[in-house]
């Protein structure tokens, strides 16, 4: 994408971490700003940084829910214009240990991480399809979408479907000039954590094992890229058109050792 003035973004989690990050790349490019967000305080907060840069307008929105979603595309687009940059962003992390799960986790994790993703590509993407002006798509997946970690069974599935969603997609589209790229960030200093202990689906009830691990996984996310970094690394992938948005190389080795797993399980060449 070689303009971004006078565009208009899309961001979901757009009012703290990742989102808020990206959308501040965007505002130093002239880029017009729809933020939503299911926390309408740090939304609110988020406008009054960033209207001193762009347009920005906010809306709370539950990305999980499909009519609510259309209903805030044609309030953006009324009030912002056409969208051009669609972040599918919003995600939570957690979940339950292997021996704990229930289809109440599944349905928590995979609602947000891949089904509010495709309702943005659903929502958005048959409009940009019929005004044949371009655009690019950034989906947020994760390191732990490359291979297999520590995160999780539930984060993890979640955050493979977007990797391969977005790397079909991007074939796709790829005749009506629209971008997509997908970041798979490593650790990223953000409350990921805290914001999806608020909606999981016990968030009452946490034991002592599991309150030690989110600990931990604080800690991590603690020492990790800064949110603005990665904001403006998701800029420079767009503008070059660029696949893959990688924070560091945490899970190279592991991307590797998984590779050529892959292709040894191969059938040998006849």
């Amino acid at each position: 994408m070689d303009r971004f003035e006078g565009r208009t973004a899309f961001i979901t989690g757009g009012a703290r971490g990742i989102g808020l990050g990206i959308a501040r790349a965007f505002a130093k490019v002239g880029v017009k700003l729809a933020l939503v967000d299911i926390d309408e305080a740090a939304l609110a907060t988020a406008k009054a940084e960033l209207a001193k840069a762009t347009a920005v307008e906010t809306l709370v929105l539950d990305v999980r829910d499909r009519a609510a979603y259309a209903r805030v595309a044609d309030e953006t687009e009324a009030r912002l214009g056409p969208v051009s940059i669609l972040c599918n962003n919003a995600g939570v992390a957690g979940g339950q240990h292997v021996t704990r799960l229930s289809y109440e986790y599944w349905d928590w994790v995979i609602g947000i991480n891949l089904n509010g993703v495709i309702n943005g590509i659903q929502t958005f993407l048959p409009r940009m399809l019929k005004r044949s002006g371009g655009g690019h798509i950034v989906n947020t997946a994760s390191g732990a979408g490359l291979a297999a970690t520590s995160a999780g069974i539930l984060y993890s599935t979640s955050k493979f479907a977007v990797v391969g969603l977005s790397e079909t997609l991007r074939l796709e589209l790829q005749p009506f000039q629209i971008g997509v790229s997908v970041l798979c960030p490593g650790p990223v200093n953000t409350r990921i954590i805290a914001n999806s202990r608020a909606t999981q689906p016990d968030a009452p009830s946490i034991d002592q094992t599991r309150e030690a691990a989110m600990a931990q996984a604080n800690a991590f996310l603690a020492a990790g890229t800064d949110p603005n970094e990665v904001g403006e690394m998701v800029l420079a992938a767009v503008r070059a058109d660029q696949l893959y948005i990688h924070t560091d190389r945490l899970v190279a080795g592991l991307i590797e050792s998984r590779t050529k797993a892959l292709l040894a399980a191969l059938p040998p060449v006849r």
